[in-house]
């Protein structure tokens, strides 16, 4: 059996006796067990020593309980428990390090039932709390947190005139006037206006209204006593309503009265608000906005415009009224304000907060013509984004400029989300226009910028008709990183960094050169099916006719893609362009749809001789289809809206309002009937080939039909659906696929209809034979012409050489 804790019980077990709190080790020595030590360690040999406890709280301690927490000493161990005035959040009342601390400040005056008794009114402070009594009450001499009357009439603090008499109340006196005499102010001792003069212990949730010789504190605006209390005292502490606008126009109302003066808003009744009450106040709206919610985006953009710049003019009010230091407020919303109140010095001066920071040199924050303390002051406001969500952007015109000569590729912005908090930065000096130096701001924030996506650095312009939205000028991004973007501006008021979401990313150089090769490839290949189909009389059928409508719109559109889809410079052209593209891609892709038709009727009437019906019906409605429906298509897109026609990058369809759907819906439902066309079509084959001898087909043939099979695939355009999945993570491979097989789409009818056709290799090789007979007669005629033209030069020389020889 295993030693005991305290001693070896068996006398031969251990050499030595071992003392209280310890065990044997090897029957030669003692050691101590945990939380205990000895003058020799934690093992020792010597039978007069003993295990002592170990002081885990005394210095120098290992222990680290956390902030707000205090570590217990017990025999052999220890514990942390909150510090007096602090609870623990998760409810275990001991816990064993910091980790595990969960300790926050009790706040006592919420406590049932209430810690300060009677009208006392109480006040939390840091680790306690303290209760004060209202003017007009005192505390008993027998409980400090009990307030009684006092009586003012007694003698020595009587207030009133000889004249009159002093009647006595709650918190409170009155002056009567005796018999015969008429009470006028002279009577009365002079009264002190609490309200103005902000000695008042109204809750920030009343209004102070001054009485003579007192006050009383009315609930605001949309809001009730909580229960306990009644309005108009002077302990009175009202909450929301839920049939109100949780004063919001109240609370909007109170700032913007304030913000005009705050001298003639207290004199005239309005609390005086501390910076915290303000966060709080401002964290509690935007917890429960009411029906804000509810309103049109431009009037919510209102709301919120004249209840920023509002506040900001208020917190640049009560800040003056701080002594020199830091100080930092935070509403239970995660509202958080920043303040640095300084004497003029030569630092710079920086406001760290949780999501942003902000830096800026003292002389931007300082007038000159002031020697008092100066302020600094920084907002954050998470949350508030809801509010601004469709609020447009503004780019300036160099920025603008700069993007899209940056970004050839990229087409006009289509969507933006805020990136970070919205922050309002002030300082003292009202007159931020124009910065002697720029500020700089390092905004924290979650989502990383993609490829198609644009980082701004914006600020909020409120316009003439109270409203606003995001602006850039005077706002440049210095640098941006995944989690992170830093900007600069040059004049201070309420800002934010703004994701701008673009509808094409840059030009892949790569696509650029497979689009150009293949294109180029196709317009060769579709050339050479139109001289085919055109020259050969033998072939001439309502097949080749549909082909040959295909291949010269193709033609047609791919040449003016290439050589005028970025002819920007005049709009009237670049409009034109994009229709004339508009209308000869749509074309192509009717012809695409009557080939489809074609296909699937010439296999379902393989068992009639005689379809000419068929031929009939094709011949007659082709043209009007093939030319005429897209005519209608973009005439009515024409006619709605011309000016969508063209964009600032390429002659093509803007997207915006779903312009483009002009052309992708016909596409896409053509492409959709043409894969059916197909399907049905192989079908067909594929029960008529199975009822066909064996022998008819051979392997060379079966691979054959299953090629041209295939081909049609693309010459049907079913592969243009691979646009629609250029989408997430295989996005850069489909536009590959996409640009490869589609730009190819020419060199796969050539390959189909004229290559792999045997009619046209006959007409081929016909046409060569010609070519040869003709090049060989040619060479024949010009051989024999140098022939005679050598005779005769010989039979005239001979003469003139025989004297010579004779000679």
């Amino acid at each position: 059996s295993l030693p005991s804790s305290h001693s070896c019980f068996l006398p031969f077990s251990c050499a030595l006796p071992c003392p209280p709190n310890s065990s044997c080790v090897n029957g030669t020595a003692c050691r101590c067990a945990p939380g205990f030590i000895s003058f020799s360690g934690e093992i020792f040999t010597d039978p007069l020593e003993s295990c002592d406890d170990i002081n885990e709280c005394g210095p120098p301690s290992p222990v680290d309980c956390g902030s707000s927490a205090d570590c217990q000493n017990t025999e052999g161990g220890y514990y942390c428990t909150c510090s007096p005035g602090y609870e623990p959040v998760s409810g275990a009342m001991i816990f064993r390090n910091e980790s595990e601390n969960t300790c926050r400040e009790v706040d006592e005056c919420q406590h049932r039932p209430r810690v300060c008794k009677g009208l006392s009114i109480c006040i939390n402070t840091e680790d306690s709390y303290t209760c004060q009594c209202p003017p007009g009450l005192e505390f008993t001499p027998e409980d400090q947190r009990h307030c009684t009357d006092v009586n003012e009439c007694i003698s020595g603090r009587n207030p009133c005139h000889s004249s009159a008499h002093c009647l006595n109340s709650v918190d409170s006196f009155e002056c009567c006037c005796h018999t015969g005499r008429n009470l006028t102010p002279s009577f009365l001792s002079p009264d002190v206006d609490e309200c103005s003069s902000r000695q008042h212990q109204c809750h920030n949730s009343t209004v102070c209204i001054n009485t003579v010789g007192s006050y009383t504190c009315h609930c605001r605006q949309g809001r009730e006593p909580k229960p306990g209390f009644w309005d108009k005292q002077r302990n009175t502490i009202c909450k929301g309503t839920s049939n109100t606008d949780t004063s919001l126009w109240s609370v909007l109302c109170d700032w913007v009265i304030t913000s005009y003066g705050l001298s003639d808003a207290w004199a005239t009744g309005f609390v005086s608000p501390s910076p915290q009450d303000l966060v709080q106040e401002m964290g509690d709206l935007l917890e429960t906005p009411g029906d804000l919610k509810t309103l049109p985006f431009s009037e919510q953009h209102f709301v919120v415009t004249n209840l920023l710049f509002g506040l900001e003019n208020v917190l640049r009010g009560v800040s003056k009224a701080l002594p020199k230091g830091s100080f930092t407020f935070n509403s239970s919303a995660g509202i958080e304000l920043s303040l640095e109140v300084q004497a003029p010095s030569y630092r710079n001066i920086t406001l760290i907060q949780k999501q942003t920071k902000m830096m800026l040199t003292w002389d931007t924050v300082h007038d000159s013509g002031d020697s008092g303390l100066a302020v600094v002051g920084l907002l954050s406001t998470p949350g508030m984004d809801r509010f601004l969500a469709e609020a447009p952007l503004v780019l300036d015109a160099e920025e603008l400029t700069t993007l899209h000569e940056t970004h050839r590729g990229l087409l006009q912005e289509t969507s933006h989300i805020l990136l970070s908090d919205v922050i309002s930065a002030f300082i003292t000096n009202k007159d931020t226009e124009n910065l002697r130096s720029p500020v700089t701001f390092v905004f924290q924030h979650s989502v990383t910028p993609g490829p198609r996506e644009k980082v701004h650095c914006v600020y909020w312009e409120h316009g003439q008709n109270g409203s606003g939205h995001w602006d850039t000028r005077g706002c440049w991004v210095t640098s941006t990183r995944d989690n992170s973007t830093t900007c600069q501006c040059s004049h201070l008021s309420i800002f934010a960094v703004l994701m701008a979401h673009y509808s094409v990313q840059e030009e892949d150089p790569a696509l650029t050169v497979i689009t150009y090769v293949g294109l180029s490839l196709s317009l060769l290949c579709l050339l050479l099916v139109a001289l085919t189909f055109l020259l050969c009389k033998a072939i001439q059928n309502t097949s080749t006719s549909l082909h040959l409508q295909l291949s010269l719109c193709l033609f047609l559109a791919h040449l003016l893609f290439l050589t005028a889809i970025d002819r920007t410079e005049s709009k009237v052209l670049c409009a034109f362009i994009a229709g004339a593209l508009h209308y000869l891609y749509l074309a192509s892709f009717t012809w695409m749809l009557l080939v489809g038709l074609h296909l699937f009727l010439s296999a379902r009437n393989l068992t009639v001789v005689n379809y000419s019906g068929i031929n009939r019906f094709m011949k007659k409605a082709m043209f009007p289809v093939g030319y005429g429906v897209p005519a209608v298509i973009v005439a009515i897109s024409a006619a709605s809206r011309p000016h969508l026609y063209g964009t600032p990058t390429s002659c093509w369809l803007h997207s915006e309002k779903g312009f483009k759907w002009g052309f992708l819906g016909p596409v896409c439902a053509i492409f959709s009937v043409n894969l059916a066309f197909f399907l049905m079509t192989l079908w067909i084959l594929k029960r008529k080939l199975c009822s066909l001898n064996s022998e008819v087909s051979t392997l060379q043939d079966t691979r054959m039909l299953t090629f041209k099979a295939t081909a049609q695939l693309f010459i049907l355009g079913c592969t243009w659906f691979l646009g629609i999945l250029q989408v997430g993570p295989t996005a850069h491979v489909m536009a590959y696929l996409f640009t490869i097989i589609n730009s190819l789409q020419g060199v796969f009818i050539f390959l189909v209809y004229c290559l792999l056709s045997q009619q046209v290799r006959e007409q081929y090789r016909k046409w060569l034979k010609r070519i040869r007979k003709s090049k060989a007669e040619s060479e024949k005629y010009t051989l024999s012409s140098r022939t005679m033209s050598d005779g005769c030069k010989h039979s005239e020389v001979r003469p003139c050489t025989t004297p010579r020889a004779l000679h």
